[in-house]
């Protein structure tokens, strides 16, 4: 029988933590309870819940579910919230990452991904003229580097952007435009060369995508509004990059430290799977390299990455400290099965993962349960030792 008394940690410690945040109903049925093991404290799996649960007394008083935060907010009211927010004279940042973490209507999407990256001021005032000005210097640096055509570029570093721009989103007919795919090789040249300590990686031409799929919106693709977008995109990666540089610089050291963290994560969290792992002599990795070099864009559509990035723009570091969370979240999902895997069919399903028919609800999912783990773990760093 499950004794409520030896919950740790306190069930209504999570909720507090959770609603200060996300208020609302729990959305799924999937939430996380945590109990006293006799080595350990762990997270039960939702299968291991269900039957603890079944055993409660009829009299016994439900223990409160933890409060995950609530799906994206729909229709008019998240309308004119934002719509509100920024149109004020100067947008309140945390209003503006409060409402986002829920999911941006895609309207207002350009200007709060451009304000919660800190591209564009919160003061209105302010905008025009910082456009003006970056997108002038953005357009003078093509300019001057581009300027005695391409073979005066360094040619290993101008072939193999041109070797990984055509397969960034084959499936995309708007990543296939001759146009677009020409703009995306001179932002990711001029950024390598404005960044000579870490240069270009293949996976940063991945993370370039979602900032033309959402200043694009679903216009036309004009060479004048390209120009925009192009360099709106330079200094949003700019951005970006600078929060996660120690990724890409020699022998990547921020993805191996994420690595590592990972599979301490799991091993606290779901020690059956990190076992079980070890026994088929799997190497987090050998498949979490890509999840924390290209953000999880190979396993998931861009789309779902899109409705990610409004979270993790919300977030303090969610490029980096959050996005571990959700990187085991996103494995944990599929620990069950991958239990009963051995190396070849455990390599093979990671590396294809059935997310294809994913939903924005998937993705919400995820992230709650990414989020309910990080209010668990980051401040207890000692569980991860």
């Amino acid at each position: 029988m499950l004794n409520i008394d030896t919950l740790v940690p306190d069930i209504h410690a999570i909720n507090a933590c959770i609603g200060k945040a996300f208020p609302g109903p729990m959305a799924t049925s999937h939430a996380l309870l945590a109990r006293k093991d006799e080595s350990s404290a762990r997270l039960l799996a939702p299968e291991a819940l269900a039957a603890e649960a079944d055993a409660l007394p009829i009299e016994q008083e439900p223990v409160s579910e933890p409060r995950a935060p609530t799906p994206r907010t729909t229709g008019s009211l998240a309308h004119q919230r934002f719509a509100a927010l920024l149109s004020a004279p100067t947008v309140d940042l945390v209003q503006l990452q409060k409402l986002s973490w829920k999911g941006i209507p895609p309207q207002y999407r350009p200007t709060a991904w451009q304000l919660l990256m800190g591209y564009l001021p919160l003061s209105a005032s302010r905008r025009t003229p910082t456009l003006q000005r970056k997108r002038k210097e953005y357009a003078d640096w093509k300019q001057q580097t581009f300027a005695r055509g391409d073979g005066a570029l360094d040619k290993q570093l101008w072939h193999q952007i041109q070797i990984d721009v055509p397969r960034t989103s084959p499936g995309s007919p708007v990543f296939q435009n001759p146009l677009v795919q020409r703009s995306l090789e001179r932002v990711l040249y001029c950024w390598a060369a404005r960044h000579p300590a870490s240069g270009y990686v293949q996976g940063i031409n991945d993370l370039l995508t979602p900032f033309f799929s959402v200043f694009l919106e679903d216009a036309a693709i004009a060479e004048a509004e390209l120009e925009h977008v192009e360099a709106d995109s330079f200094w949003c990666l700019t951005k970006l990059l600078d929060g996660i540089q120690d990724n890409y610089t020699h022998a990547q050291p921020g993805i191996q430290r994420q690595i590592v963290k990972l599979k301490e994560l799991v091993m606290r969290i779901d020690r059956p799977l990190a076992l079980h792992f070890e026994s088929e002599n799997i190497e987090f990795i050998q498949f979490a390299f890509r999840w924390i070099n290209c953000l999880l864009m190979r396993e998931l559509s861009l789309a779902s990455i899109v409705r990610m990035w409004d979270t993790y723009l919300a977030e303090q570091n969610g490029f980096s400290n959050f996005h571990i969370y959700v990187c085991a979240a996103f494995l944990l999902k599929w620990s069950k099965r991958l239990q009963q895997m051995d190396f070849q069919e455990i390599m093979e399903f990671l590396q294809r993962p059935p997310t294809l028919d994913w939903t924005a609800a998937d993705v919400e999912l995820l992230l709650s349960e990414a989020y309910m783990f990080k209010c668990l773990y980051h401040d207890a760093p000692h569980h991860l030792s």
